[in-house]
């Protein structure tokens, strides 16, 4: 049962969903030793890495829609754990590349399993993965996360001084 209000704004919904999905992949990849941060990660390199990519901790920030300082401190953490592995950049010594361990692509073809089933449950009412309304809502997705958004707009006046 929802407990949103009666006429939620599109960004309290676009608030609550993502919420509710975090959690959900978060409980659901405990076993696997994940958090749904780590699994956009180790996803996002899986997938650069079949494509015969090795990038970046940047590009993979760029890839993945997370700050560059967040992706360096979840790489570490996933380095730790034996997951991937960072290395210098030979022609660019600043940048720092990330491969996916055996371990890593393991784990991660096991926790995208997980993951594509729980989409499954949340798509349901959309037809599924593979329905015609899951494909329309992905496209309205991509349009609305083209949009720039410029945060000082919304940003209150400040008076010079105030007495």
């Amino acid at each position: 049962m929802s407990t949103t209000p009666e006429c939620p704004t599109p960004g309290f919904l676009v608030w609550r969903l993502s919420m509710k999905w975090r959690v959900a992949v978060d409980r659901a990849l405990t076993g696997l030793g994940l958090t749904h941060a780590q699994y956009s990660l180790v996803a996002s390199l899986y997938g650069m890495q079949h494509a015969g990519q090795q990038p970046s901790q940047r590009q993979l920030a760029d890839h993945a829609g997370l700050e560059p300082l967040y992706v360096s401190k979840l790489a570490r953490a996933l380095e730790s754990a034996g997951l991937l592995e960072r290395a210098r950049d030979p022609k660019d010594p600043r940048a720092v590349r990330l491969t996916l361990t055996e371990q890593g692509l393991d784990v991660t073809g096991r926790a995208i399993h997980v993951v594509r089933e729980l989409m499954q449950q949340q798509l349901a009412p959309l037809g599924g993965l593979d329905g015609a309304r899951t494909r329309e809502f992905a496209a309205d997705l991509m349009a609305l996360l083209d949009v720039p958004l410029d945060p000082s707009t919304g940003r209150p006046e400040t008076t010079q001084e105030q007495s």
